[in-house]
């Protein structure tokens, strides 16, 4: 007997096991758009799910360039906690953004942060899927995140930079298929979801 995933076997999963996803990149290359459409299709396929919505929306510090160290560790830490109340209610987690993103702002507006690295490195592994959103056009002005494109591209920058340097694995999503977006994403992690299925050879 051999083990067999197929996902388009799977049908309908109402008790997936515990697995937490994250979209990560800049800001207005469309992960939040993902993330809605994602949670959609999986809760048509009946799996209990929780978003964790971009946490840096609620901060009542400066963001974007103005930010500092109090405000996004204000972000990182309300990220975190975030996560573990949405992972100990459901056994599915879609999120929003990542504490590595997060913490890349950080970065670009006062440098690494000694104190922080350790649960940057820890927490990033919690995942069990980073899915890396390119920037393909200008940010369009949201009424809160930054519309420079130069601010745009440093934080991609850093983004994927940090996943290589800690040698963090990611699905990394193919600038010129964006309309393959959703499909690849969904591909994957009804693949990590699918139960072991048993096949008589």
């Amino acid at each position: 007997m051999v083990a067999s995933r197929d996902p388009s076997m799977l049908g309908s999963m109402t008790a997936p096991q515990r697995f937490k996803l994250a979209f990560v990149g800049s800001h207005g290359v469309g992960k939040t758009t993902l993330c809605y459409a994602l949670a959609a299709r999986l809760k048509a396929r009946d799996v209990s799910l929780e978003l964790v919505r971009e946490v840096a929306r609620l901060c009542p510090l400066p963001i974007n360039e103005e930010t500092n160290v109090a405000a996004q560790s204000w972000i990182l830490h309300s990220q975190v906690a975030t996560e573990i109340v949405a992972a100990e209610r459901y056994p599915v987690v879609l999120c929003d953004r990542s504490i590595l993103d997060n913490y890349v702002y950080m970065m670009i507006a006062a440098g690494r942060q000694a104190a922080l690295e350790p649960l940057v490195d820890a927490w990033v592994r919690t995942y069990g899927l980073l899915v890396f959103v390119p920037v393909v056009d200008r940010p369009s002005p949201d009424g809160l995140r930054a519309t420079d494109p130069s601010f745009q591209k440093a934080v991609e920058d850093g983004v994927r930079r940090e996943l290589e340097r800690r040698g963090i694995p990611a699905l990394w999503l193919d600038p010129t298929d964006r309309e393959g977006w959703i499909d690849a994403v969904e591909a994957r992690v009804m693949e990590a979801l699918a139960p072991p299925q048993l096949t008589l050879i």
